[in-house]
């Protein structure tokens, strides 16, 4: 019978944890309760993995922390933050230092070093650069009805709240695209975007609206 394959000094809990048999573990890593690793998974040295995550045919990198993830066919680099309630999905590939955070969504995309998304994000059919910032509910919207397009994200750009990227465009690096921009066109590196409706305030128009039968 084959054997799975641990490093010195890994922890894996024994309460709920199913890993398969091709699976290998590098030294000092630390597997929490209720952890399924899948496949022919790699899970390099120092990775620490919390209750309720989910890898199926990926690596993990030196380094990385996984709070209660769904990871499926990527490759994770080292010293990543993923979770919680993050899902990676198929074709995915993160450098260094890259932070997922809660109920982001991650598909064929590519991530390079440095760069944070921290809640609430769909990155689809991406190349994002170095140290770049996704905002709260950043929309990459890659899919048109009939085709996947891709957008490409410069080094350092800034990409505010509630933004749409709407695919195919290239933000050139440190751009900074304020919130509640559509992303519809290319944009030159170094540029200021903004985007959105100008605010109008009706005094007393609240009231004669609810006040209506």
């Amino acid at each position: 019978m084959k054997k799975r394959k641990y490093g010195r000094g890994t922890k894996i809990s024994r309460k709920s944890v199913h890993i398969d048999v091709d699976v290998e573990i590098g030294e000092n890593v630390i597997i929490h309760d209720n952890v399924i690793i899948k496949g022919k998974s790699i899970i390099e040295d120092n990775v620490e993995i919390f209750p309720g995550t989910e890898i199926y045919n990926s690596k993990i990198g030196k380094g990385t922390t996984i709070k209660s993830s769904f990871i499926e066919e990527a490759e994770i680099g080292k010293s990543n933050t993923i979770g919680p309630f993050t899902r990676i999905r198929k074709g995915t590939v993160t450098k260094e230092e890259v932070y997922l955070g809660s109920f982001v969504e991650v598909k064929n995309s590519e991530i390079a070093s440095m760069t944070k998304a921290s809640h609430l994000s769909y990155i689809g059919d991406s190349t994002i650069g170095e140290k770049v910032n996704i905002g709260c509910g950043v929309v990459f919207v890659n899919y048109n009805g009939k085709q996947k397009q891709r957008s490409v994200v410069g080094d350092g750009a800034f990409i505010g709240s509630n933004c749409n990227i709407i695919a195919p465009v290239t933000i050139g690096d440190r751009a900074y695209i304020c919130a509640g921009t559509t992303i519809t066109k290319n944009v030159e590196k170094e540029s200021f975007v903004i985007g959105r409706v100008r605010q109008e305030e009706k005094q007393g128009g609240a009231v004669r609206y609810l006040d209506k039968e």
